[in-house]
């Protein structure tokens, strides 16, 4: 259930927290299983993450930032632990980012090695990834690494996880815990350094917040390159006593709600997108045991809470509100206090500070400060850039209640999510100027009811079509969620006096265009 917060819980390790874990609930304790329906205990991960600990080892060095690109799945979960207990730092690779994006992940972060698997490659077709990947890291794959687990290397596991203190690399809390990248433009992306303390403060705050249950199970479909997907699929579920079930895929859509019913799930964590999704396709019973469901990175619609409510008899739909740079949750609802329209109550220890912004009366622009905010973003240089007095500016307008909830009013930086992905809307305009060199464009971000957002191209290019937007995007391995699907042409795109785009008088004539559709 709920605990009391405590700051102090906060100064361990990550592969410490894990093994305090076990200590508490249980060494034998069911913590691990995915689609393959081999669970692990907890002395099972511990184990499992010595042995293939040990063969990583043997390759890279302590300290290394070394590249993780798989699926949520116990392999990813083991991988994770197993550079930990050997001091080395996971570097998540989003998979879906594209080569380029990718490509500049690995640079960014001085990845010399990465870490995948031949199943995992070969089912998404990703052969073009790894023919990028190698020309500037070596790839590993994890199927080639077990096949030279020995008998010794059993013994030296089973040893280590009986009397694990002698055997554990030794670490800080303040040492880095994970490095994550967020979407960014089609550049090179933000590389966000979050700390061991950083993550489990962050389990702590959470589990502070909202009553949780060891006897639960966590039913995770969102990827571990997400910091979402990462802290409350993989490290809340396992480091508070509950089952983590990790699904590769959220865009399994009819195979997920009969594994919630078989896997017993007590909590889901998704998008709005994806949960609407599933709520449509499931048959009542294989959703209504959910104790709730966990929303975030896009906002949620009042049309999937009815949904859900309708359907499967109440269970409650919780919005919650993070970003990569607080690993990640700064604010979520509870399923006893569950406020519509707004991201949920303020997570303890944490402190929020508004500015105000020019143009926009209510509200302000929202920094945060606390145990789970990062230590900063990677230079190209290798160094990390701290945020200013331990404040983190979230680039989005807030009204905050008395009682610390938050809501969102709008986005002072220039990105839209779509389908839960961040996109640049400056990254978006880009691709237009690329094909379209002689003429000018601007994006904008529309509200969509299956989407979240999608992306409109205002153009003065008379003959402008979408497809060789698509083409453009491939080729250079941009996400296509970048490509503006619904292009609006006009006689000439309008500018202020100082020659910026007039993106005020662009929208009005994007949502006349709108009212003219309708």
């Amino acid at each position: 259930m709920s605990r009391q917060y405590d700051p102090r819980e906060n100064e361990k390790t990550v592969f410490q927290a894990l093994l305090d874990a076990r200590a508490k609930y249980g060494a034998k304790k069911p913590i691990l299983e995915d689609q393959d329906r081999n669970p692990l205990s907890y002395t099972d991960l511990v184990r499992a993450a010595f042995a293939l600990g040990r063969k990583i080892a043997a390759f890279t060095k302590r300290g290394e930032r070394v590249g993780v690109m798989l699926p949520a799945s116990s392999g990813a979960v083991v991988t994770f632990f197993a550079l930990h207990a050997f001091g080395r730092v996971p570097t998540m690779l989003n998979f879906t980012a594209g080569i380029r994006n990718l490509k500049g992940a690995c640079e960014l972060a001085g990845v010399k090695h990465v870490l995948t698997a031949n199943k995992f490659i070969e089912q998404g077709q990703l052969h073009d990834l790894v023919d990028a990947l190698e020309s500037i890291s070596k790839v590993v794959y994890l199927e080639d690494v077990r096949e030279k687990v020995g008998l010794a290397d059993k013994v030296f596991a089973a040893t280590a996880a009986a009397m694990p203190a002698p055997f554990v690399t030794a670490t800080k809390p303040s040492d880095p815990g994970v490095i994550l990248f967020t979407s960014g433009s089609f550049g090179v992306p933000k590389g966000v350094v979050l700390t061991q303390e950083n993550l489990v403060a962050n389990v702590n705050q959470i589990a502070a917040h909202i009553d949780l249950d060891p006897d639960w199970v966590m039913f995770n479909p969102l990827p571990t390159f997400h910091c979402f997907g990462l802290t409350g699929g993989v490290l809340l579920p396992i480091l508070t006593g509950m089952k983590a079930f990790e699904y590769p895929s959220p865009l399994h859509v009819k195979m997920i709600p009969p594994l919630l019913k078989d896997a017993k799930a007590s909590i889901l964590l998704a998008t709005d997108t994806f949960v609407n999704q599933y709520a449509r396709v499931a048959e009542k019973d294989e959703m209504s045991g959910l104790k709730f469901i966990v929303c975030g990175a896009e906002k949620v619609r009042e049309e999937t809470h009815t949904l859900i409510n309708d359907k499967f008899g109440g269970v409650p739909v919780l919005e919650g509100y993070g970003a990569t740079e607080a690993a990640p949750v700064i604010a979520v609802n509870k399923p006893t206090d569950n406020r519509r329209g707004t991201v949920g109550g303020l997570l303890p220890g944490m402190e929020t500070r508004l500015d105000s912004v020019e143009g926009i009366p209510d509200g302000g622009r929202l920094y945060v400060r606390g145990p789970n905010v990062m230590a900063g973003y990677l230079n190209p240089d290798g160094s990390v850039e701290a945020p200013t007095d331990g404040w983190h500016d979230t680039g989005d307008v807030v009204d905050v209640t008395k009682d610390h909830w938050i809501k969102i009013l709008g986005r002072v930086k220039r990105f839209a999510k779509v389908g839960g992905e961040m996109v640049s809307l400056t990254a978006a305009e880009d691709l237009a100027s690329a094909v379209w060199p002689d003429n000018r464009h601007a994006v904008i971000a529309m509200p969509d009811p299956k989407k979240g957002e999608r992306l409109i191209l205002v153009t003065d290019r008379i003959d402008a079509d979408a497809s060789p937007l698509v083409a453009y995007a491939q080729s250079i391995g941009a996400p296509e969620l970048a490509v503006p699907r619904k292009i609006i042409k006009v006689a000439e795109i309008p500018v202020l006096g100082t020659g910026k785009t007039d993106y005020v008088a662009i929208q009005r004539t994007v949502e006349a265009d709108s009212r003219r559709a309708a």
